[in-house]
């Protein structure tokens, strides 16, 4: 009798567990689809504690300490390798070290395989989810372009003095998708726009006719965001803002 009471206590056990699982499992997708389903400027997950400051306010970049920006990360994904790759190109040409969390970090970036390719701008503060599905998002430049807005980068696009650089058209433009293209008032760091930076949307991006939704002023015909890694101002900018010593 008290074996087949602990096999049962056993087996109560293990269905609890299970049960845990699939539970958190739900809850996160649950979490991690609201995510996605109110992203602004097509991969930005908006933060309710900012509501409309600049990330380029105070609060909003890692901390510095010493000469390097140490950002805790978790890898949730049979990806660790290559997205470490990533990460560490930006220990070639910067101040910002990523490295593995511990117990004792609080803030911290969980790059999982959600739903699609998005990230939070700048520094939100406790976990912090860059989202990079397997399918569609595990390309250097895409995961370079997820860390670049944690690092408190918006689209090149949107920057405060787009307008003397490149044209939008809003007729071209898909419904629903003119937020994408919204300026935003933006800390340039005195670097020039840039058609290079993995931080730059295509020509034809959310075009809802084949026609381009940006165009280059300065010559029409140009093509731009197919950028393959940063650009060196993408590197200058982030050396910048985080006052990385040459």
């Amino acid at each position: 009798h008290l074996f087949n009471f602990l096999l049962v206590v056993c087996l109560f056990v293990v269905i609890l567990c299970l049960f845990v699982i699939v539970l958190n499992h739900i809850v996160c997708m649950f979490v991690c689809c609201s995510a996605a389903m109110r992203l602004i400027h097509g991969d930005i997950v908006p933060n309710s504690k900012r509501n409309a400051v600049p990330c380029t306010a105070r609060g909003c970049k890692w901390p510095k300490v010493g000469d390097h920006v140490r950002i805790p990360v978790i890898i949730s994904s049979l990806e660790r390798n290559f997205i470490n790759r990533v990460l560490f190109s930006f220990h070639k040409s910067t101040c910002i070290r990523f490295r593995w969390k511990k117990p004792s970090h609080k803030d911290f970036i969980n790059f999982f395989p959600g739903s699609g390719c998005w990230s939070y701008l700048g520094r939100v503060g406790g976990e912090q989810k860059i989202s990079l599905q397997k399918n569609g998002c595990l390309y250097t430049d895409t995961v370079q372009h997820e860390v670049l807005h944690a690092l408190g980068f918006h689209h090149e696009h949107v920057r405060s003095d787009r307008d003397q650089h490149v044209r939008i058209h809003f007729e071209n433009i898909q419904e629903g998708k003119e937020s994408n293209f919204q300026k935003v008032q933006t800390n340039n760091l005195n670097t020039p726009y840039d058609f290079e930076s993995v931080m730059h949307y295509s020509k034809f991006a959310f075009s809802k006719n084949g026609q381009p939704t940006i165009v280059a002023k300065g010559n029409p015909n140009l093509s731009f965001g197919q950028a393959t890694t940063m650009s060196a101002n993408d590197i200058a900018r982030v050396n910048k803002l985080y006052q990385c010593s040459e």
